[in-house]
């Protein structure tokens, strides 16, 4: 039931939804610019939802990045069938397969608790958006004024 009721919030998505709803997901999941790495012009978020996946793209298309603009790379742990993780993520997002990049495999370790195995684990998709050094600002900026704007901005110095 308190989904429903969530879900009844929502309503019709407009441009300004999609751009704060794309920004704090960025922001939470993204690769962000840090005094020893420097932002490449590169938008990436790397995540093992698709639910949450489908949205970005959704806000990327909405700022003008087409889709074919965009890379996909499988992150997944090396007892896992990468080939396979790739196969599924490409049906759930409709991305071609030659979309995908070289998976990048994580070795296991054995006396971890993983609970992340079996069937239904496909690893994690990371999703760039190359040579966006401007949509990166425009993120931030955005970041920026929510967190003025909810009265949480604090007097510590800016990153």
């Amino acid at each position: 039931m308190a989904q429903g009721i969530g879900q009844a919030v929502v309503g019709e998505l407009t441009e300004r939804d999609l751009a704060l709803a794309g920004a704090v997901i960025f922001w939470c999941e993204g690769t962000k610019e840090k005094p020893w790495r420097a932002n490449d012009g590169r938008v990436t978020i790397t995540n093992t939802d698709p639910r949450l996946l489908r949205i970005f793209i959704a806000f990327l298309e909405s700022v003008g990045v087409e889709r074919n603009e965009l890379t996909y790379r499988v992150s997944i742990h090396e007892t896992a069938d990468s080939d396979e993780a790739a196969r599924w993520w490409a049906a759930e997002l409709d991305v071609p397969l030659e979309r995908f990049r070289r998976a990048t495999i994580k070795r296991h370790h054995p006396t971890s608790s993983r609970h992340n195995q079996g069937d239904g684990y496909h690893g994690c998709l990371v999703v760039t958006a190359r040579r966006r050094r401007e949509l990166y600002w425009r993120i931030e900026g955005i970041i920026d004024e929510l967190d003025r704007r909810t009265g949480a901005a604090s007097t510590a110095e800016p990153r």
